[in-house]
């Protein structure tokens, strides 16, 4: 017969290991993750009505219009491919990762979503974050298993490794130059991109903030690491501010820019800023690709990607934030850029 106090320790017992196996943290690929279906409707026209494909350097490939049952789907600030056109990590500013493979058709052309799920961020405990202003994710890089994301509101850059069942709290915060009084609160660092790894700033990081603007009008900017690390500008053209952007194979940075008003909408426009302007204490510029409106099909466009189709053609990628409104969709695009 056991008696009573030894009863008491091995129940004890039980219940710490019983509450170890609960944690959140122990919890892993369960706890913060939501699985879900992604339904998709084809897009093969890029302007309402027209069959063109080609718009100027950019050729229309295809597009899908997202929806999903999820209840925290939506709000997608940024996205990287791990896998060229096929396996891609993103970023909600709601405070969530996702996670999903692109599909395509016998054609090439975008034809649907799989392995989609959603991630909530967490902290050292392992628990939820919750708060908006901590957990507003607008820009993402990636470089083999580290995330790096640019957070507006409580302005910083955190990297963190990247396990799509678990993702974890930060593994550090980097110095992201850009004085914090020069960001503004709800324009801060927009973007955030890995330069050419054989370029003058040698794949070191490179921050775009939305429409923080310095006495000039120009958008602040900066290199954080590497041997040019220090603070650069972008000149401001038109009514548009920054989403979103990825460097091109030979050095230019493709920005993705949005504009809106009550009376036109929302807008969307593709800059390639010159790689040689890209440097401390430049003004970094360049032309227009290509500017859309309402006649074509976008949304609010907020993530670009950049990358290398099996037949050499190098794709750029868009993909657009519906702030979880039903009057915005998520849409995301496809095009080659020509003469690369």
């Amino acid at each position: 017969m056991i008696g009573l106090r030894p009863i008491a320790r091995l129940a004890s017992a039980l219940a710490l290991t019983l509450a170890a196996l609960l944690t959140p943290s122990s919890l892993g690929a369960d706890a913060n993750v939501e699985r879900m279906e992604i339904r998709t409707r084809q897009i093969t026209q890029f302007r309402i009505g027209a069959s063109e494909r080609r718009f100027g350097a950019l050729e229309f490939v295809g597009g899908l219009e997202m929806s999903s049952r999820g209840r925290n789907f939506g709000s997608m600030s940024a996205f990287r491919f791990r896998k060229p056109g096929s396996d891609f990590i993103g970023v909600a500013d709601t405070g969530f990762w996702f996670f999903g493979r692109m599909e395509h058709d016998a054609e090439g052309r975008p034809s649907g979503v799989s392995d989609f799920r959603m991630v909530e961020m967490v902290d050292a405990a392992g628990k939820p974050i919750g708060e908006k202003w901590h957990t507003d994710a607008e820009g993402l890089a990636i470089k083999g298993d580290i995330a790096t994301v640019s957070f507006e509101r409580g302005h910083r850059v955190s990297e963190f490794r990247i396990d799509p069942d678990n993702m974890r709290v930060a593994l550090r915060d980097l110095d992201f130059v850009i004085p914090s009084q020069e960001l503004r609160q709800n324009r801060g660092m927009e973007t955030i991109a890995h330069a050419h790894p054989q370029g003058i700033h040698e794949g070191g990081r490179v921050v775009v903030s939305e429409k923080s603007l310095d006495k000039d009008g120009n958008i602040f900017a900066a290199i954080i690491e590497g041997p040019d690390k220090g603070i650069f500008k972008v000149k401001r053209n038109g009514e548009f501010d920054v989403t979103d952007g990825a460097f091109l194979p030979n050095g230019d940075l493709l920005l993705l820019e949005r504009s809106f008003s009550i009376a036109r909408g929302v807008a969307m426009r593709l800059r390639r800023i010159y790689g040689e302007s890209v440097r401390k204490g430049e003004l970094a510029d360049g032309p227009v690709l290509l500017e859309a409106d309402m006649s074509y099909q976008i949304d609010n466009m907020e993530g670009i990607d950049v990358w290398r189709r099996d037949d050499g053609a190098l794709i750029v990628s868009l993909m657009s934030d519906d702030n979880h409104s039903i009057l915005q969709r998520n849409v995301y695009l496809e095009f080659v850029l020509r003469g690369e």
